[in-house]
């Protein structure tokens, strides 16, 4: 390995997987590239991927939690959070930041990941929610005449190490939703989750992609102090 620490340059890079990679083999890649942004290796990265369908249990899960032991195989991760679903027809995106750069503060983070997701939400016609004592974004069932109903279309968990951020974000674009019907998601008993297409939008995950990206900068632009909640 060269031992020469980069010049650190005001440009994230971002890595879109077209293929879905297998969830162990993903952590493993991950793992590595936050060791080297770290220690000055390697600048930011942002990660779009998909997974082969897994149900991941975060560092707050319970085992009780697992309602129906199936085929799907189940991974024991260092995410914070409980149990969630992955798998076609979602978009996963790993932020990997350097906190250093913008304000060291988890619960400002999570907030903006969710006004991401707003975000991107927002610019395909969807208005995205928060829930109260539920992490995530959610939707009101209004389509379905249920306005007082809120189902999840977005899940997050992190971790962050010496204040590079790893994980992120899972968001629904059109999965097969009975498989969060094995788990309680996130440990909230009864909550039903949704999709983009299900609320009547048809979108490719690349197009998704594109929203991501020109939405990025509103909240973890390169240097950009994180406003407040």
């Amino acid at each position: 390995m060269n031992n020469t620490k980069l010049i650190k340059n005001n440009k994230e890079k971002w890595i879109t997987f077209t293929d879905a990679i297998e969830y162990s083999k993903a952590i493993e890649m991950m793992k590595s590239k936050v060791e080297k942004i770290k220690n000055g290796f390697l600048n930011e990265q942002i990660l779009l991927l998909e997974h082969p369908s897994v149900y991941t249990a975060g560092t707050s899960s319970k085992d009780s939690d697992l309602i129906i032991k199936n085929d799907i195989p189940i991974y024991k991760t260092e995410r914070g959070g409980q149990w969630t679903w992955h798998g076609p027809g979602q978009r996963i995106v790993w932020p990997l930041l350097d906190l250093n750069h913008r304000k060291k503060d988890v619960k400002l983070y999570v907030y903006h990941l969710e006004e991401w997701i707003i975000d991107v939400l927002n610019e395909i016609g969807i208005k995205g929610l928060r829930k109260n004592g539920a992490p995530g974004v959610w939707v009101s069932r209004s389509d379905i005449n249920e306005s007082k109903r809120l189902d999840k279309i977005a899940a997050l968990g992190i971790r962050i190490s010496r204040w590079v951020t790893s994980h992120g974000i899972s968001i629904n674009i059109n999965p097969s939703l009975k498989h969060f019907d094995g788990i309680i998601p996130c440990g909230i008993y009864g909550s039903k989750s949704t999709s983009i297409y299900q609320l009547g939008v048809n979108i490719s995950s690349l197009q998704l992609d594109k929203i991501f990206k020109k939405t990025f900068k509103n909240h973890f632009g390169r240097n950009k102090i994180m406003g407040r909640i």
